[in-house]
């Protein structure tokens, strides 16, 4: 069997894809800013940029800079608002063949619950994902992400008004990822998507004062992966929902890797701005890893490494 005659297809939380390889929210914009490069159509699944009850500006430049095998980012989830995105975002997302995952942002639970009544009314979005990363203003800006009943709390609300598939994006800024990732579970959440990016800083020696005009941002690149890999294989062991795996991906080995770990998808995301066909690259590499292989179905790999090791994460000292 020749490659290209390989089925990838999966259904992750309830989202029927084509491959197990999406596009990371923040790395893709809405989608129509990567059609001159890659073919929409050949996408496990698009993630739009983050989406709020409002538009939101943003952080002031300097909002990126590059790191050692990675970047920082502060943008600020910079976006246009629920509104805006459903009249003038979305109808162009139609064209194409692709499932839409809409990230989902807010600093008070009231937002994540408007735009998400918005978007539930809404046929062509195909899931929802949380961005619990945010900081929770009615709370003293302690971020949704790293307080297990804050998370629980956020997601029971958010499952209350929607019955489409309800990702989470978990951040990997706590001292135990698998207490928030068992919280959520618990609270109703189809899948989770592991990990968001970590937090960092950079100085400029020469003046004294950090790069990011927000002093810290958001690491992510291939500098991370064996953080996020570890904390895919950590999630995998305490959870039964899927896992969205991301964090570094460059390549098809790359993915394989977080399939291996407990992932059943994967994320691209910093590799897009270095090629704008890397996820496509990726899905290659995927199939091309199959077949030589002999591996029956993506399902085999997943949490393989399990069979392989003998050993829980429990187990591991």
């Amino acid at each position: 069997m020749s490659p290209n005659q390989i089925s990838l297809e999966v259904n992750v939380a309830g989202i029927r894809m084509k491959n197990p390889v999406m596009v990371a929210s923040g790395t893709f914009g809405y989608g129509s800013e990567y059609v001159d490069f890659i073919d929409l159509n050949r996408l496990g699944a698009i993630v739009v940029k983050g989406v709020t009850s409002e538009p939101w500006p943003g952080n002031p430049m300097q909002r990126i800079i590059e790191t050692p095998s990675g970047m920082l980012n502060a943008i600020g989830l910079q976006n246009v608002g629920v509104n805006c995105f459903i009249a003038k975002k979305l109808p162009y997302l139609r064209e194409f063949d692709v499932p839409v995952i809409v990230n989902i942002c807010g600093k008070r639970l009231a937002e994540y619950l408007e735009v998400t009544e918005k978007l539930d009314a809404e046929e062509d979005v195909a899931a929802l994902e949380l961005n619990i990363s945010c900081p929770n203003l009615d709370s003293g800006g302690m971020s949704f992400g790293v307080d297990p009943e804050l998370a629980s709390q956020l997601v029971k609300s958010v499952r209350k008004k929607t019955a489409r598939p309800l990702l989470v994006k978990l951040s990997p800024n706590v001292t135990d990822i698998t207490v928030i990732a068992r919280a959520i579970e618990d609270a109703g959440a189809d899948g989770l998507s592991v990990v968001n990016t970590l937090l960092g800083m950079a100085i400029d020696v020469q003046t004294r004062r950090p790069k990011l005009a927000n002093v810290t941002g958001g690491l992510s690149g291939p500098a991370i992966r064996p953080v996020a890999l570890r904390m895919v294989w950590q999630v995998y062991n305490t959870v039964k929902i899927p896992i969205v795996g991301m964090g570094g991906i460059m390549t098809g080995d790359d993915a394989i890797e977080f399939l291996i770990a407990g992932a059943s998808a994967v994320a691209v995301g910093t590799a897009n701005f270095v090629n704008p066909c890397a996820a496509l690259d990726v899905t290659n590499g995927i199939r091309e890893y199959i077949q030589q292989q002999k591996v029956d179905s993506i399902k085999e790999l997943v949490g393989s490494l399990v069979q392989q090791i003998g050993l829980r994460t429990s187990e591991i000292e």
